[in-house]
């Protein structure tokens, strides 16, 4: 039935909930895993439609170590709980990406069966924009979609 579960993480606590139960599913039902964080585009805050603005090569690395780091602090602490309940996951890490478009990309690239997903992450307007993700991922996904609070 669900032999491969799609888990998105922002490395939140909620994400965390639901990083947990999936994991325990499926070592519960000898599910093969791919967990994916996204990392957020650049920002263009405070900037004008006038505006003339160019990002510079060196701005450009430095934001990309920065997201990368964070996403592989993301990936390998899920990879170490997964090892603690005896599951093989694959990491993947999408960068620039809307969350919910990713995770339904992912989804149909990856063949997942199910996607579980934490209601929300972060906190404050962020929490509300990963919510409306989530709400859009159950919206749109072509497979299950369990939400863990």
């Amino acid at each position: 039935m669900h032999k491969h579960i799609l888990i998105p993480t922002d490395g939140s606590e909620t994400a965390q909930r639901g990083v947990d139960y999936a994991l325990a599913l499926a070592r519960d039902l000898g599910a093969k895993v791919t967990v994916l964080t996204i990392t957020d585009p650049y920002s263009r805050v405070g900037m004008t439609a006038r505006a003339s603005w160019r990002r510079s090569d060196e701005e450009m690395d430095e934001f990309n170590r920065r997201q990368k780091d964070a996403a592989d602090k993301v990936l390998n602490k899920v990879k170490v709980d997964a090892g603690k309940v005896g599951v093989d996951v694959a990491l993947v890490h999408v960068s620039e990406a809307r969350p919910a478009e990713a995770i339904l990309q992912t989804a149909g690239a990856r063949g997942a069966h199910l996607i579980v997903i934490g209601s929300h992450g972060r906190r404050g307007v962020n929490r509300l924009l990963l919510g409306s993700q989530t709400a859009e991922v159950l919206a749109r996904a072509a497979v299950p979609v369990l939400v863990v609070k």
